[in-house]
């Protein structure tokens, strides 16, 4: 066998986007090693390639395609009951971290189910029901409104996990679980509140350190442990913990550290005496935070602007779902009008919580699209479905924390790059190399990134395609050319897995 660049050839073969099903199948062959298991995490894969994953008799390829996020989660149904617990383990962790994503797509409630009621750990016996369950429980592919829907099970198995999210079920669900026939759920549930009863909370802090922020932050505290906090200078999370009592409030709203005074101004629960003060403090953002008043009405209402307060441009926080935190009554969150109202606010940090929601509507999203403000532009750039193209480029050009978020949205745009082939960051020029609209990719950049990308851009002559297909620092990006006819791609299959094809005179060393 001749020398040849095979892996990059296999690689990009397993990324052209124009590789029909019997090509990509070909890539499920034990021989094309590292190059199927990216394809199965890391790519949209046509129906006959599931398929085949699905029935691969070879547990790494399952295993890796439990991990993809690009295929909708409902066609991942079936690894919930491989044989394999390590294949399920890998469907109830999420994507590959090389696949991070800022939002995670949730899994269906059929998968849920057949994952948290599995009474054994598969046939391969390396892990238990309980690790792969602890693993679906920490992966954020489990939305909220499924536990609520669970909270009311005939199985008090379910009833249990609907415990684990308590404070994201209703007053009304609570109080229900709370008085459940079965002694076993009543207990669970019992043990789950016992975050908004103080002499409990009291009893339990030295489990959690005399200084835990949660139970300061989060908790129903005892007279004694408020007076803990100011002893000891723990008060920044009591500033903002929803079920601090009035006179704390108030002594909160006066603490010499403007960080607390902030915390207080922004609650919703702040009277318009304390209101009044604080928007005469000495320090800017304390007033910032007290003219977002009345705004803040609902302790739902206070958590959105939470997500958007002191978060910079360039913040990659993970984006949960919307009205995802209310310690109160977590089951009415923010109202349309809540938000509309938001986005004709003269206050730039109300107008990018309204441009974080992904419901607003399409008017009003197009007048952010526009806002003077960055951050609201940025903001609706990542987090809203109705995002002009244009936005995503610009901030992709301007804001390089965000780029691996936006070339995920399938809204990022495909075309109409080429303008920025003379940009001095490397990655943007790359952006710019792929864009068929470009007569002329650079292939003689001096960066490497931008002459895979040229190598695939689709406007290159076939004669071209098969000298960059020769060199091994442009050949992962040929053989992932969408032009690449798919004779050819069986071609290189050929001798790549098999040894058998013989290239073209072009592509001999």
């Amino acid at each position: 066998m001749f020398d040849s660049p095979r892996e990059p050839w296999l690689r990009g073969i397993a990324f052209n986007p124009a590789a029909p099903s019997d090509v990509l199948v070909r890539l499920l062959d034990p021989a094309a090693g590292e190059a199927g298991l990216l394809m199965c995490e890391g790519r949209d894969l046509p129906d006959a390639v599931i398929d085949a994953a699905l029935r691969h008799p070879a547990g790494v390829i399952r295993r890796a395609f439990a991990r993809n996020r690009y295929v909708d989660p409902a066609r991942l149904a079936p690894l919930a009951s491989d044989p394999s617990g390590i294949v399920r383990g890998w469907l109830a962790s999420g994507p590959h971290p090389r696949h991070y994503s800022r939002s995670v797509r949730p899994l269906p409630d059929d998968v849920l189910m057949t994952l948290l009621m599995s009474q054994d750990g598969g046939e391969d016996g390396k892990v238990t029901a309980e690790e792969i369950v602890a693993e679906l429980d920490s992966s954020r592919q489990i939305p909220l409104s499924f536990f609520r829907s669970i909270a009311g099970h005939e199985l008090p198995e379910l009833r249990i996990r609907a415990t684990w999210r308590w404070e994201s079920l209703t007053p009304a669900q609570r109080a229900r679980l709370l008085d459940d026939p079965e002694p076993a759920v009543r207990a669970e549930a019992q043990d789950r509140n016992w975050w908004l009863d103080p002499e409990r909370v009291e009893a339990m802090l030295p489990s959690f350190g005399s200084r835990n922020a949660f139970v300061f932050g989060t908790c129903a505290l005892s007279p004694a442990l408020v007076e803990q906090c100011f002893t000891d200078g723990t008060v920044l999370p009591m500033a903002r913990n929803p079920h601090i009592p009035a006179h704390v409030l108030a002594r909160l709203a006066r603490h010499p550290d403007a960080e607390v005074r902030a915390s207080v101004a922004a609650r919703p629960d702040v009277g318009p005496d304390l209101v009044a003060e604080l928007r005469e403090d000495p320090d800017v953002v304390v007033r910032t935070h007290a003219h977002l008043h009345p705004f803040p009405r609902t302790w739902a209402e206070y958590w959105a602007i939470d997500q958007v307060l002191g978060h910079g441009p360039d913040c990659v926080c993970a984006i949960g779902e919307p009205f995802d935190r209310s310690d109160i009554d977590p089951a009415v969150g923010p109202s349309p009008d809540w938000f509309a109202t938001c986005a004709v606010s003269e206050e730039p940090v109300l107008r990018r919580v309204a441009a974080s929601w992904p419901g607003l509507p399409a008017e009003l999203a197009g007048t952010l699209a526009q806002d003077d403000d960055e951050g609201v532009r940025i903001r609706l750039a990542c987090h809203h479905p109705l995002a002009p193209p244009h936005l995503l480029l610009d901030v992709f050009v301007t804001r390089p924390a965000h780029r691996p978020h936006l070339l995920a949205l399938p809204t990022f745009p495909r075309t109409g790059r080429a303008h920025l082939i003379d940009h001095p960051d490397p990655e943007v020029r790359a952006l710019a190399a792929a864009d068929p609209a470009l007569p002329d990719p650079p292939l003689e950049d001096p960066d490497a990134t931008v002459r895979l990308a040229s190598a695939g851009n689709p406007n290159l002559s076939p004669d071209a395609l098969e000298a960059l297909l020769a060199d091994p620092r442009t050949a992962e990006g040929a053989a992932a050319n969408p032009s690449l006819t798919v004779p050819r791609m069986h071609a290189l299959l050929d001798h790549c897995l098999t040894g058998t094809a013989t290239p073209p005179e072009a592509v001999r060393r």
